[in-house]
């Protein structure tokens, strides 16, 4: 069974950066899919970022030259590297992971606020 847990979250300052982990338990991580999603007060789940199992990666417009999304395979976790931080990312963190889209697992979520 594919279990994700997502670390990392907590308050930071306008102009800060904080690195948020996801760690994927259960196996052929490297043939995942995986990405991250935030949800901020008030509005919908949006995409941030995904990286493939190539490695290949999509960022939002909002986050595109802030945030850098990544995976170590060997060691089963995916990671995002949030700088310049403004305070409409505050949101809840999501991890997802798929090996096709009908199926995907997610975190339980870490909040991220930015405020001064």
């Amino acid at each position: 069974q594919v279990q994700l847990v997502e670390s990392g979250g907590g308050m930071v300052q306008p102009g800060g950066s904080l690195t948020l982990s996801c760690a994927f338990s259960g196996s052929s991580f490297r043939f995942y899919t995986m990405g991250w999603y935030r949800q901020g007060p008030g509005k919908q789940r949006e995409l941030v970022a995904t990286i493939t199992s190539s490695e290949n990666t999509n960022y939002a417009d909002s986050v595109k030259g802030r945030f850098t999304i990544s995976r170590d395979n060997a060691k089963n976790t995916m990671y995002l590297q949030m700088n310049s931080l403004k305070p409409e990312d505050t949101a809840v963190y999501y991890c997802q992971g798929a090996l096709q889209v009908t199926r995907a697992y997610w975190g339980q979520g870490t909040q991220v606020t930015v405020s001064s």
